[in-house]
């Protein structure tokens, strides 16, 4: 299931949640998703064969309390790549799993199917629209102020619900904005082919915007995603109200130790994703990440994993949350589902931390120019 626009079959996507199955990619260009033939059996495959796999398997994750007072599930299920003929399924078979926070983009292509399996999942009696915590984005293209609420309430209809318990700014650059009658998701380019056009629009003006979806209660958090320190520091001269969270890329080959410290000491949570490295890119066919070594491979990790009688996703997903950081993996596999879940009932050492971090090669993947868009937002 390669996927993300830029795998879907045009270059447009760019944010991240790792799988951790083997995927032999299979386009399909007449449409905006790919497929793949996984080593392991899919949700589908398998929970809707056997309901009662979920039913006996759920696990309860830890919350970590925002800086707003909203508490947030320490450990999600992203939904980039999540294929939109399965997304549904995949939602609802996640939400009996266990899950109770989707972290979801107007980029992913898939609102109106992640909401499809929200409803089924509350239609069934599994959870309550109050015990779950869904997370969107806002795409550049609709940076400018008035822009914002309108493509939030779409949104929010895609999804099928009132509010969003966390709502992003997908990447710090304002682009041209398309109407969503024209191209949904809009992507990176503004001629849907290979034009970039920057908006006007700051930072600051969209940010406003954000703080005026909080106190109508169209999200009752408001984050960054994909921010430098420059950018937060810049963000705290004028912002009324502070970001909940910062979700950024972080795995062991690109740890960002600084940028974290900043977060924390302004009581930003920080929500990783790509936690498995370069996995999800050569999904994509970076060359960047097909020659980074894998980390699932890796003999620190592999060491550590055989100790603690855990996977090498679980110990990846523990440097994590064990330092306080969120995180939002995905799998198409029924019993990675699970182990990706669990991830808080047991501790590394300090000095098995401190060898994971010591990885750190400040390897960062998910920028434009990796995908070959002429978009320097990182440089």
């Amino acid at each position: 299931m390669i996927a993300g626009r830029y795998c879907r079959a045009s270059i447009n996507t760019l944010r991240v949640c790792s799988s951790a199955i083997a995927f032999r990619p299979t386009f399909l260009p007449s449409t905006r998703t790919c497929i793949s033939r996984a080593t392991a059996p899919t949700l589908q495959q398998t929970t809707f064969a056997n309901r009662n796999f979920f039913a006996t398997m759920a696990i309860e994750t830890p919350y970590v309390t925002l800086n707003d007072g909203n508490k947030m599930p320490q450990v999600g299920f992203g939904l980039w790549k999540v294929d939109n003929a399965t997304c549904a399924d995949t939602v609802y078979n996640a939400i009996k799993a266990g899950y109770r926070l989707f972290d979801g983009a107007c980029d992913y292509g898939n609102e109106v199917e992640c909401g499809q399996g929200v409803a089924k999942a509350i239609k069934d009696g599994l959870v309550k629209r109050e015990e779950l915590f869904i997370v969107s984005k806002l795409w550049q293209t609709f940076h400018d102020y008035d822009q914002v609420e309108p493509i939030t309430r779409k949104q929010l209809a895609d999804w099928g619900v009132e509010y969003f318990d966390l709502y992003l700014i997908h990447f710090p650059v304002a682009l041209k904005y398309v109407d969503p009658k024209v191209r949904y998701p809009p992507g990176w380019f503004n001629d849907g082919k290979s034009t970039i056009e920057q908006s006007n629009a700051s930072l600051e003006s969209t940010w406003k915007a954000f703080e005026e979806l909080k106190n109508k209660g169209l999200a009752k958090s408001i984050g960054v995603s994909n921010y430098s320190g420059a950018l937060l520091l810049d963000l705290f001269t004028y912002a009324k109200v502070k970001p909940a969270t910062l979700q950024i890329e972080h795995h062991p080959y690109y740890v960002q130790p600084y940028l974290i410290k900043l977060a924390e000491q302004h009581d930003i949570k920080v929500t990783a994703y790509s936690s498995f490295g370069p996995q999800s890119f050569i999904e994509c066919d970076m060359k960047i990440a097909a020659d980074t070594p894998l980390l699932f491979d890796h003999p620190v990790i592999k060491k550590i994993s055989e100790a603690h009688d855990k996977t090498p996703a679980q110990v990846l997903l523990r440097w994590s949350t064990q330092r306080g950081i969120s995180v939002i993996p995905k799998s198409n596999s029924a019993n990675r589902l699970q182990q990706n879940l669990d991830v808080t009932g047991f501790n590394l050492k300090d000095n098995e931390i401190q060898e994971i971090s010591d990885l750190d090669k400040n390897l960062k993947f998910n920028a434009p120019t990796n995908y070959g868009i002429p978009c320097y937002v990182f440089a």
